[in-house]
């Protein structure tokens, strides 16, 4: 069906009685929402905005809930969508409840399926860190594909909050600290979830979340308020939401906090201006869990009727297990608080996605027990968890090539709590969780070591690491082996919503028992190898000194144990690097790459006068972009098109990569611009262009990239967009502080 005529068009032509929106949908669906809203009663519209929880809360229950029937609310029409259903037996059973109903209405199915659905993937901050946009798709279209077979309409991923500061919890959901990078997988994740489109059986609807600044929440704390300024609002923490709907995202949802003291739920500077308008954005538009009647809490709303007026004017379609709507929005449709026309707008949002799923023509088309069977059982699924998790995972640091490790070592000490954890491999936001099927570290070890070859396993404490009186037995497994690996780091619950810390230090004791299991490896001329599991960057700086060599391995899911082997041994040649700076302490926090200048920057001013602290360097740990190989590369022969960018020409700079290491290997290869001088201060560098390419040893590639006017605009004090005539510095590096190559380039006016 054609799509080039939209749907006010067709409303213009059928010359109705009722004016709604463009959707963006055919003009057969457009015509098929337009004659159902006229047949629904104000309540059967209200119910369309009214999603409720089924089973297995994710949040506070409020009062209004626990007087709910729900599953009689469901054959009234009542309820438009359900949250946390995931089985073909339960969607089917709720489906046919809604068929009771007198339009036969039928619901969506949401859940969220962050980073794999029976499968899990690493969590996604770990999946960023492949810079691999590949398999980052790849993960979200398996993830689709099982979540879609089990009867699953609607996913509330993937976050897109840009994040810089670690004590968050919920920046394990997301793509890190950078704008540019957090676009790109904005855009693959949104693609891997909606695959070749809404009504396809492996689809399910994806969700831009939370819309908009919330990782910036104040002292990392969840929930909290944000205040920045619009032009950094559009700068920094826009760019991956408007990626998103230009891959064509289905829905977008809320953030909790207030933004320069308005909630986002009812923030229409948001909703409507930007998202709507600016933006052209069609699809559904969801506050998150309560956040419509949090708003009586934050001091914007003076009760529930008033919180559901202020959202849906403000532009939110859906209230999520909040009540408000439910409650009071038939009556402030009638009291003339909220108007017919803004009610079934928001209405018309909600069917014309269920008209694309196809789910008017048969509801029950994603309940198969056949095909949920076959497609959660699929082993290619469980081999691209592996896959990606050793894609994901980041060398820090390899002093002397203690990595890789032999298979023909005689003896390795596994040390640390999370040595032979399975359930923590996972992380947290899973849907299925089986400890049983997921491989442990250990077990990854042992199935690759060579036969008669020991892998000893010594806990020395559990993840909290309060107790330590199994410090003694680990220190004695050092003496013992060849090797010591040491797996610390946190637990899956550490990190995730509502997962805020004032420490992200190693929990407990953990640094000490690496301290003496480090001791006993150097007196005995032993290597230690540390390998980080944790959802966040975590400040370890003395262990990080004292290791002869740093994986950091996130939280890497269902085969992480072996991921993780196939990289100490050297089965796959790590290529993983830093979607987000990892701090020297939490003094540094927030810490990112892209910072603006200061009038006293160190070390162009004395010390003591500039812009640095009194007890540490300014620099990271470990920078946003670094990460090792196994081989080595070389840039060379950097060469520019033109030394001058003019109009609507593009400036293309090409440079030579050659892996001139003995080993096969992969490299980022990132590209940053400054803008030196301009109408408001520019970050030192901003990446712009970077590309994962695979050489064998002694091979080279030619590798390009293209800069234009866009690539240099940014948003002015006005937040106009645009750029401005004169110099600018272009780098090109292995991270944001390796930088291998240099060269200017003027932009005409």
């Amino acid at each position: 069906m054609k799509r080039t005529l939209t749907f006010l068009a067709v409303l213009a032509a059928l010359s109705t009685a009722c004016s709604l929106p463009a959707y963006g949908a055919d003009a057969a669906i457009a015509a098929r929402v337009q004659a159902l809203v006229q047949q629904m009663t104000l309540e059967e519209k209200v119910g369309q905005l009214n999603q409720v929880v089924a089973s297995g809360l994710t949040g506070p229950e409020s009062a209004e809930s626990k007087n709910v029937d729900k599953r009689a609310a469901i054959k009234a029409g009542q309820v438009g969508s359900v949250l946390t259903v995931k089985s073909v037996r339960e969607t089917r059973e709720l489906q046919q409840l809604a068929m009771q109903s007198r339009l036969k209405i039928p619901l969506l199915f949401a859940l969220d399926v962050i980073h794999g659905f029976k499968n899990v993937f690493p969590v996604p901050l770990g999946e960023a860190a492949s810079w691999d946009m590949q398999a980052i798709e790849h993960s979200a279209r398996i993830a689709a594909t099982e979540a879609a077979a089990s009867g699953v309409h609607w996913t509330f991923a993937p976050m897109v909050d840009i994040a810089r500061d670690p004590r968050w919890g919920r920046v394990m959901e997301g793509a890190g600290e950078d704008a540019f990078l957090g676009s790109a997988i904005a855009r693959a994740r949104v693609k891997g979830f909606q695959g070749k489109g809404l009504g396809q059986l492996d689809s399910v609807m994806a969700t831009a979340k939370h819309f908009a600044g919330y990782g910036a929440a104040l002292a990392g704390r969840d929930y909290q308020a944000v205040d920045m300024s619009l032009q950094q609002l559009h700068e920094v923490y826009l760019p991956p939401f408007k990626a998103a709907v230009e891959a064509g995202v289905a829905s977008f949802m809320n953030s909790f906090n207030t933004l320069n003291g308005i909630p986002a739920t009812g923030n229409a500077m948001l909703q409507k201006d930007i998202l709507r308008q600016q933006w052209g954005f069609d699809g559904i538009i969801i506050s998150d869990w309560q956040s419509v009647a949090e708003m009586v809490r934050h001091g914007f709303a003076a009760d529930l009727g008033d919180a559901a007026a202020r959202a849906i004017n403000a532009g939110n379609n859906i209230d999520m297990e909040g009540y408000a709507y439910s409650g009071n929005l038939a009556r402030l449709v009638r009291e003339g608080k909220v108007s017919q026309g803004t009610l079934d707008a928001a209405v018309g949002y909600v069917l014309t996605k269920k008209f694309e799923l196809g789910l008017f023509d048969d509801p029950y088309r994603y309940s198969d027990a056949a095909r949920e069977q076959a497609v959660l059982n699929d082993p290619s699924h469980r081999a691209a968890t592996r896959d990606v998790a050793r894609k994901s995972m980041v060398l820090l640091k390899n002093d002397n090539d203690a990595l890789p490790l032999t298979k023909q070592v005689r003896s390795i000490a596994l040390i640390g709590p999370l040595a032979d954890a399975r359930r923590d491999l996972e992380g947290a936001w899973t849907v299925y969780s089986d400890p049983e099927h997921v491989v442990s570290l250990a077990d990854g070890l042992r199935g690759h070591v060579a036969k008669g070859s020991r892998v000893t396993v010594t806990q020395g404490c559990d993840i909290a690491c309060t107790d330590t009186r199994g410090f003694a037995a680990a220190v004695k497994a050092v003496r013992a082996a060849d090797v010591v690996v040491l797996a610390l780091g946190e637990g899956f619950d550490y990190t995730g919503e509502a997962r805020s810390y004032t420490s992200i230090d190693l929990p407990g004791r953990q640094a000490q028992l690496f301290e003496q299991v480090r001791a006993a490896a150097h007196a005995a001329g032993k290597p230690v190898v540390l390998v980080m599991l944790a959802g966040r960057p975590l400040i370890f700086a003395d262990a990080a000194a004292k290791a002869d060599a740093v994986l950091y391995a996130w939280l890497p899911g269902t085969e992480g144990g072996n991921a993780m082997a196939d990289v100490l041994f050297g089965d796959y040649n790590p290529s993983g690097k830093l979607p987000i700076t990892i701090p020297r302490s939490l003094g540094q926090v927030p810490i990112f790459y892209s910072y603006l200048n200061t009038g006293r920057p160190v070390p162009e001013v004395e010390a003591l006068y500039g812009s640095a602290y009194r007890d540490s360097p300014n620099t990271p740990l470990y920078a946003f972009g670094h990460g090792l190989s196994y081989t080595s590369f070389k840039y060379d022969n950097l060469q520019l098109s033109s030394t001058r960018l003019s109009g609507n020409d593009k400036l293309t700079v090409s440079f030579d990569l050659h892996n001139s290491g003995k080993r096969a290997g992969e490299e980022v290869v990132q590209l940053y611009l400054r803008d030196p001088v301009a109408s408001i201060a520019r970050p030192v560098k901003e990446l712009k262009g970077f590309r994962k390419l695979s050489l064998e040893p002694g091979r080279s590639e030619r590798v390009s990239f293209e800069i234009d006017r866009d690539l240099l605009s940014f948003h002015h004090a006005d937040l106009k967009w645009g750029a401005e005539a004169g110099r600018f510095e272009l780098m090109i590096g292995s991270a944001s502080d390796d930088i291998r190559l240099e060269a200017n380039f003027e932009l005409a006016d």
